[in-house]
């Protein structure tokens, strides 16, 4: 009768690397230089070159106008569509103030 040692390959899988490595998106995102992001893809843009613009309204945009609009007194035009709501949003921030960068 032989007996065989089932866990062997379990414990060489348990035998992990101390450093693993990472690939370089992942070291240019390391807690370090987390601030120092050369990361363009959240800059602000132009509502009308939205590719998904014409599209209706987010339910997002849709309940943030609502606040908006209550507090600039205005009713909410809900057949705007994503890029008007966020002309709409823009313009309701300055007038009441509420949202805009210190």
């Amino acid at each position: 009768m032989f007996w065989v040692d089932v866990l062997t390959p379990i414990k060489t899988k348990m035998n992990l690397p101390k450093e693993t490595n990472l690939s370089n998106q992942d070291k240019n995102n390391t807690p370090d230089n987390s601030t120092q992001s050369t990361d363009n893809t959240n800059t602000v843009k132009d509502p009308d070159t939205w590719t998904t613009g014409s599209e209706p309204m987010t339910g997002a945009q849709h309940s943030y106008l609502k606040t908006l609009s209550d507090q600039a007194g205005e009713e909410v035009d809900e057949t705007l569509n994503k890029a008007e709501a966020s002309k709409k949003i823009d313009e309701l921030q300055h007038k009441t103030g509420r949202g805009l960068e210190e």
